[in-house]
């Protein structure tokens, strides 16, 4: 399934766009920091591309930033452009103030202060990004794309799943809150602070609810991994759970399509242990490689 021309070009480049995936002609990674419709990304892009872009989103902690995220998984054995996306709020479009401003959003209002324009904010600009994907060249004009997403970059991808802007083949779902009321509880698990619910907040709760819109993200049948570490003190592994057993009667006949996998001593911040970093690029690179065959 092969995307790319060995020039990288597609019939965009004669329409004029620069080849930004152009292959390079070395047998390594050939990794480019740009921005995808405004939005802070680093492309690492490999000698033979065989498969769809796999977008790659951060979480609030370690891995936090789109550096972060490619080195705990470059991903070298998936033969598809990988796009580190940059969070709203994160690296290059910080707020003023840095972490004490974050630190003053989360105390102020978690749900709409944080999490609304980081996580919903990312998975409403994903259209745009894979536009500008198409644009330059790193996928076919009716392609579609795969999401790995970590912690509240997995609420981005569940949520973006749930929309059905984009069409997306696989995602895999690391340690992944499950919607705003997922990250709320971690929020007051953390805190030990009562969140105060609002008319919007509950709103917003409604809409980015993975486990009430089961219909919605199964709706084409993608590929869906759900990697939870059995030591995450963060986010409560009952809600994988509870999404997963939402989702196995609608994949009845794609059940290879599904899985959950609970990872032994794996923590929170997977990519800070070598062990469990280890198992979590093992298991992402062999559910992308094969999710064009389940």
């Amino acid at each position: 399934m092969a995307l790319l021309l060995a020039s990288g070009c597609t019939a965009a480049c004669a329409a004029g766009a620069s080849p930004l995936c152009a292959v390079g002609t070395r047998d390594h990674p050939t990794i480019t920091r740009t921005t995808l419709a405004g939005v802070p990304a680093i492309l690492r892009i490999p000698p033979h591309i065989g498969k769809p872009p796999v977008i790659l989103w951060h979480g609030f902690g370690p891995p936090a930033s789109e550096g972060a995220m490619m080195e705990a998984l470059p991903l070298d054995d998936v033969d598809a452009v990988k796009v580190y996306l940059g969070l709203p709020l994160f690296g290059a479009r910080a707020p003023a103030g840095g972490n004490k401003e974050l630190a003053r959003r989360q105390s102020e209002d978690v749900g709409l202060e944080l999490f609304k324009p980081v996580v919903a904010g990312a998975a409403d600009e994903l259209p745009a990004v894979v536009e500008a994907l198409r644009t330059n060249a790193c996928m076919q004009r009716d392609g579609a794309i795969e999401l790995v997403g970590f912690s509240a970059g997995g609420a981005a991808a569940l949520y973006a799943l749930s929309q059905d802007k984009v069409k997306i083949d696989a995602a895999v779902l690391i340690n992944a809150s499950t919607g705003l009321s997922a990250s709320v509880q971690a929020y007051e698990q953390a805190t030990k602070q009562t969140y105060a619910w609002s008319p919007a907040s509950r709103e917003l709760a409604r809409r980015t609810d993975a486990i009430a819109h089961t219909a919605d993200i199964a709706r084409h049948h993608p590929a869906l991994l759900f990697l939870q570490g059995s030591n995450d003190s963060v986010i409560d592994s009952h809600v994988a759970s509870e999404l997963y057993e939402g989702l196995r009667p609608l994949y009845r006949k794609q059940a290879s399509r599904l899985q959950l996998r609970q990872l032994p001593d794996m923590s929170h911040q997977w990519a800070a242990d070598a062990s469990s970093l280890a198992g979590v690029r093992r298991a992402v690179g062999a559910w992308l490689g094969a999710a064009s065959t389940q």
